[in-house]
């Protein structure tokens, strides 16, 4: 079907939440979507409990895949083998959606149809309510601009992005030995590398819970857990921004935040392949930052 939307549930131990979801998926006012899940090695019942609703649901196909717990970034690629959709569009195990949005999904992505070489997919907002956004956005209906543009237009905060499924199976997430996390704007970032746009919009159509035991809240950890994947992620950025220097020294302030207690500072030199002063300038930036706020 040409507008089939895959909604991508990548879960792990989330019996407990995944219900709300579930019951928003059944309460859309457009049908034309599967639901993929992606078990990430749960040890609860959650293989059960979606089960019983493979067998109970006639309004949409679930398709469920349990493998070994290797971290959300394995689940995504997994989810894209299963994909049928036309988008890919990730919904987190803890959190659900507005009634109306794969109905807005499919009449937005029209206005991008048949120029599938600028555009990578589109994008909405995420809020903690119907009403409520999540993070900041811009004027007007929509804009267009990569990931790596969204401070341009004052885009802050999680989105809602929907990509092509196509264009996500070109750019799968890395996988490193031994770790379990890599963030998704390795991916984001890369797929805007390569010129493609999103179309933003403002409707809110995913409600988050922000649970404190999920990825957002712990998200320091997860880096410090994950330091090749956080390594390439930081890398990366420098590059991108090899000739803007307050971009450069955020992102390497940041980097040795996380690590100032595992590394030396000669070996994050040697990890960003960075000179000693400028580590030595953005750790003097981040302190002023931070003395700045506390005032």
């Amino acid at each position: 079907m040409e507008d089939l939307i895959t909604v991508f549930t990548p879960t792990y131990n989330r019996e407990h939440t995944l219900k709300k979801l579930y019951q928003s998926l059944q309460k859309q006012t457009n049908m034309t979507f599967e639901w993929v899940i992606v078990d990430d090695g749960s040890e609860d019942n959650t293989e059960e409990l979606v089960q019983k609703w493979i067998l109970e649901e006639k309004n949409f196909p679930i398709i469920y895949f349990k493998k070994e717990n290797e971290g959300k970034h394995t689940a995504i690629n997994k989810g894209l083998d299963l994909a049928k959709g036309k988008m890919f569009f990730i919904v987190d195990s803890d959190d659900y959606l507005t009634e109306d949005a794969i109905e807005k999904i499919i009449k937005d992505e029209k206005t991008i149809q048949n120029m599938q070489d600028k555009f990578a997919g589109i994008a909405m907002s995420k809020g903690f309510t119907n009403t409520e956004l999540v993070g900041t956005t811009f004027k007007g209906e929509y804009v267009d601009a990569t990931s790596l543009e969204r401070k341009k237009y004052n885009i802050n905060g999680d989105k809602a992005e929907i990509f092509y499924t196509e264009i996500l199976k070109q750019n799968r997430f890395p996988k490193f030995e031994g770790e379990r996390f890599v963030t998704e704007a390795l991916v984001w970032n890369r797929i805007a590398k390569q010129g493609y746009k999103l179309r933003w919009f403002q409707d809110i159509i995913y409600i988050c819970e922000y649970l404190g035991d999920g990825l957002t809240q712990n998200i320091e950890k997860a880096y410090r857990n994950s330091p090749k994947g956080f390594l390439t992620y930081t890398s990366e950025l420098l590059t991108i921004y090899k000739w803007n220097l307050v971009e450069k020294i955020r992102y390497i302030s940041y980097y040795e935040y996380i690590f100032r207690e595992k590394y030396t500072e000669k070996e994050i030199c040697e990890q960003l392949q960075i000179h000693l002063i400028l580590l030595k300038i953005s750790k003097l930036v981040r302190r002023l930052i931070k003395r700045g706020q506390s005032i």
